[in-house]
């Protein structure tokens, strides 16, 4: 049995946090919400983020982010990843970097163009030998009714991928080992945004052959994307590619997809922010991922749409009659 300390105490944190108690480990949650710290302490719920699940009654929380520092054997980030850096900045004076980071975000920083572990090694001057990342479909909404589902251990550190695994193994939860942490990074960031076009498809009344077509040229674009990058083109056949992929695209529960649905109905962005409170990741991350895919010389058009779309240049359905006019060339490499 180990301690963990997760940082996050939103759907994503707690559904982790319950994954880990059935795991038999000691959990701290931390968060900064007073309200729910003291929720899951009293009544074992977070009514707010996961409504109608009750949680094991030895998960703790906390407000205070040193107690977490000090509890956890290890330490599991569970924060919106837009927040990442500048929480990082709060905490680095007493982070602790002996311990292992394990990152569950999944965006690239919209400002800067940065992988997520690429923020803890530049803010916390981490080792990436310490850093790993798990991944994959995983649902909150389900994985917190402990239905059977599967996610991959990344980290260029066997070690650090074995630990994971042994940390969050349960009976309804299957992990594997992957050495591509930048493509599993990767994968995980991008498949928010061919979520949110899939949703923009279905906002439109548009069916499954549309849905279909731009899932099957979303995953070409992740996996070349991600290739020239140097990631593993069998990660993107595997649960943090497609697997992830299909979940995000095709579930009710997925908050790119859902966004995206509402986005395809008003054809507004700003009128979709105000209906959509909740984090969405690919928001945020289109035009960050479509300048990495330039830099490289890669052809996205799935995602320099929504890329368009999210920035307020075009509409929704310019989006997808755009699609069917992008050359060839650039798709078939």
């Amino acid at each position: 049995m180990s301690r963990v300390s997760v940082l996050g105490s939103g759907a994503w944190g707690t559904t982790l946090s319950q994954v880990l108690a059935d795991a038999g480990h000691e959990v701290l949650v931390w968060g900064r919400n007073v309200a729910v710290v003291k929720e899951i302490n009293d009544d074992h719920t977070n009514h707010s983020f996961l409504p109608g699940a009750q949680l094991p009654s030895s998960i703790k929380a906390t407000t205070n982010v040193s107690e977490a520092f000090d509890f956890g054997d290890a330490l599991v980030l569970a924060i919106p990843a837009q927040t990442l850096r500048e929480n990082l900045l709060a905490w680095k004076s007493t982070f602790p970097l002996s311990k292992p980071i394990i990152s569950t975000l999944k965006g690239i920083e919209a400002e800067t163009h940065s992988r997520m572990t690429e923020i803890v090694v530049n803010e916390l001057g981490a080792s990436l030998e310490n850093i790993g990342l798990i991944t994959g479909p995983n649902l909150a909404a389900e994985m917190i009714l402990r239905q059977p589902a599967g996610a991959v251990a990344a980290s260029i550190n066997a070690d650090v991928s074995e630990l994971i695994i042994n940390l969050f193994t349960t009976p309804y939860f299957r992990v594997y080992p992957s050495s591509d942490l930048v493509g599993c990074e990767l994968a995980g960031a991008t498949k928010s945004v061919i979520a949110l076009a899939v949703g923009m498809a279905v906002g439109l009344d548009l069916g499954e052959n549309t849905q279909s077509m731009i899932i099957t040229r979303g995953l070409s674009e992740v996996a070349r994307f991600g290739q020239a990058y140097g990631a593993d083109p069998l990660t993107n056949l595997g649960l943090a590619g497609m697997g992830d992929l299909v979940a995000s695209c095709g579930s009710g529960l997925s908050r790119n997809r859902t966004f995206g649905e509402v986005l395809g109905r008003t054809g507004s962005i700003e009128q979709t922010r105000a209906q959509v409170a909740k984090t969405v990741e690919g928001v945020a991350s289109a035009p960050a991922i479509l300048e990495l895919a330039h830099r490289v010389g890669v052809e996205v058009p799935i995602i320099e749409a929504v890329a368009d779309v999210v920035s307020g240049n075009i509409t929704p359905r310019q989006a997808l009659d755009r699609l069917m006019t992008v050359p060839l060339e650039g798709e078939i490499k």
